[in-house]
């Protein structure tokens, strides 16, 4: 099941896509792909529902009809630093003893496909394209054995950064990564089931066509299910929360030398049976 948020910016309706890549509208299901909506319960009753019998959307997904953030109303944007060993290495740093965890402000969250930002001053804008965790039904101090069941399931992050703001400038990440823009989501929120293994996804970044990102969840070093008990033991996750899980190697600031974004270039990036965001960049 692939669930996503459809129509102008600020005023997305709840939809359901199609066997045939078509839009179904489910506003006389849920009010939004978002919070209770997402839980176990409200997931199952959705799954057995005839696509066939919600209404058809006009337009094209991703082409003549725009698609927000799959999740609406994001409370939490939690990240996962260093998540990569190989990512890790090209940015010079040890594999962490356990998960970094920053945040993105939920004023950074974009469809999948609007445009990006480079925020003034900005220096070292970068990419990184990670799989997203959907929670679905929330909890504290989750055990690891338990923790999918609180995943409603997976979507695709652009995880935008300005890395000068980011480690230069005397603060935590969360400067160089909450900027507007900077968290591209979606096209859609993808069911557990549908995804499969979660664990083997292929998953890559061009810039103009280049692609300078071409990796595998397989080299994740800290997993899905350990994410999310780990976080649940520093604040409570709730419905409709994202957990982003890092990136694979092939960013700008691994480059040798560093390439970052200036403007007037096209980001493509995709994860296998997620599906795919393209967003021009531009100045402030």
């Amino acid at each position: 099941m692939k669930l996503l948020r459809y129509g102008v910016l600020g005023a997305e309706k709840p939809g359901l896509l199609d066997s045939s890549g078509r839009v179904r509208d489910l506003s006389g299901v849920i009010d939004d792909v978002a919070g209770q909506a997402l839980n176990a319960d409200s997931l199952a009753t959705i799954a057995k529902i005839d696509p066939e019998s919600l209404p058809l959307v006009d337009g094209d997904p991703q082409s003549t009809l725009r698609l927000g953030a799959c999740v609406g109303n994001i409370g939490k944007f939690i990240c996962i630093g260093l998540n990569y060993a190989d990512h890790a290495a090209e940015s010079g740093l040890d594999v962490p003893p356990e998960p970094v965890i920053f945040n993105k402000w939920t004023s950074a969250v974009v469809g999948p496909d609007d445009d990006v930002q480079i925020p003034r001053g900005s220096k070292k804008t970068d990419w990184e394209v990670e799989l997203g965790i959907v929670i679905g039904d929330g909890g504290s101090y989750i055990e690891e054995s338990d923790a999918m069941a609180h995943v409603a399931g997976f979507c695709l992050i652009n995880d935008v950064s300005e890395r000068e703001f980011q480690i230069e400038r005397a603060g935590t990440w969360d400067k160089g990564k909450g900027c507007d823009t900077f968290g591209p989501t979606g096209p859609w929120l993808v069911s557990k089931d549908e995804v499969g293994d979660f664990n083997n996804l292929s998953m890559w970044c061009e810039i103009d066509g280049k692609r300078y990102q071409d990796g595998s969840t397989s080299t994740m070093v800290y997993k899905v299910p350990h994410l999310v008990a780990y976080c649940s033991r520093f604040m409570s996750l709730q419905p409709g929360d994202i957990i982003s899980t890092g990136t694979p190697p092939g960013v700008g600031m691994g480059q040798k030398p560093p390439v970052y974004l200036k403007g007037g270039e096209v980001m493509h990036l995709g994860i296998e049976r997620l599906g795919t965001q393209t967003q021009n960049v531009r100045g402030a």
